[in-house]
């Protein structure tokens, strides 16, 4: 059967007049009456009663009916699925990220895809960025947000976040007097940090920081995740420290404070192999249209107001 045959046969048993349905589809009325036919001889089947007067479906064409509209509809599905992943506009795009990205860069990404592209769907994977490169490599993940530095072969990296460090402290700690927490402070104490091998570059720069305002750090213990480390601040066991964006969900018995590392910065970046496939391009296209300079002062300028 040919849709061009099923779509005459609907507009007929609609009209019920062969000039008329003829007319909504645009063709001479020999055309209709030649493609009824060939429906009819198709099927085995008489779909329709007509004389020179009057056109009416038979028992048959009238059950007959239902199924070629639900045969249009889905056709006419396919061929609107088709052409908006053509265009980029339905998918499933797979996401690794690290915690920094949770309270506002990710949330933001799902809301303005959500708005603009409701079928793009979103897999979300919560995994270290050594995790996050083997599985873009392996073809995975399509995109991960990481931390940075990471020059991975292979791999193409753009800066999404910056964020300054805090120091998670028990509620009672003494530096929870101050305002800010100089580094030089860190060097009396043992603290928990993220431990090097989820985050090579992150924590190589974060000590030569620290080197650089002369702390040589206390480590009490490199951890895996920092919801890891705040539970164990929490349980009052030692101090930690983190990005300011990874520390904004603190448990109870917890408070963070800033810490005076000059003008550096942990960098969080967008991670991918290659942009094959027109939604991947929507994806990396909205997100950098999230991070343009106009986008970013908007955004600044909103949670100050807020």
């Amino acid at each position: 059967m040919e849709i061009k045959h099923l779509r005459s046969f609907v507009t007929l048993a609609e009209e019920l007049h062969f000039g008329r349905a003829a007319q909504r589809l645009s063709i001479v009325q020999p055309a209709l009456s030649m493609q009824i036919k060939m429906l009819e001889e198709e099927l085995g089947v008489r779909l329709f009663e007509r004389n020179r007067h009057s056109v009416m479906l038979t028992h048959i064409g009238a059950v007959f009916l239902p199924e070629a509209r639900a045969t249009l509809h889905q056709a006419a599905h396919a061929a609107d699925v088709a052409k908006a992943s053509g265009r980029g506009e339905i998918g499933r795009v797979r996401f690794g990220f690290v915690s920094s990205v949770l309270p506002e860069l990710l949330p933001t990404l799902i809301r303005t895809l959500h708005t603009r592209f409701p079928r793009i769907e979103l897999e979300l994977k919560d995994m270290p960025g050594p995790d996050q490169a083997t599985a873009l490599k392996n073809g995975q993940l399509d995109f991960g947000l990481m931390r940075l530095p990471a020059v991975i072969p292979g791999i193409h990296t753009r800066e999404v976040l910056q964020e300054t460090f805090v120091v998670a402290l028990p509620s009672d700690h003494p530096l929870a007097l101050c305002d800010g927490v100089p580094a030089t402070a860190l060097a009396q104490v043992p603290v928990f940090i993220l431990a090097r091998r989820y985050a090579p570059g992150f924590y190589d720069e974060l000590m030569q920081s620290l080197s650089n305002h002369g702390v040589q750090l206390h480590i009490g213990s490199e951890l895996g995740e920092f919801t890891t480390m705040l539970a164990l601040v929490s349980a009052g066991l030692g101090i930690g420290l983190l990005p300011a964006n990874a520390g904004r969900a603190l448990p109870a018995n917890v408070i963070s404070k800033p810490l005076a590392l000059g003008d550096y910065r942990a960098t969080t970046g967008l991670a991918w192999v290659d942009l094959d496939s027109a939604v991947k391009l929507t994806v990396f296209n909205v997100l950098s249209e999230m991070l343009s300079p106009a986008s970013v002062e908007a955004s600044a300028l909103q949670q100050r107001q807020g």
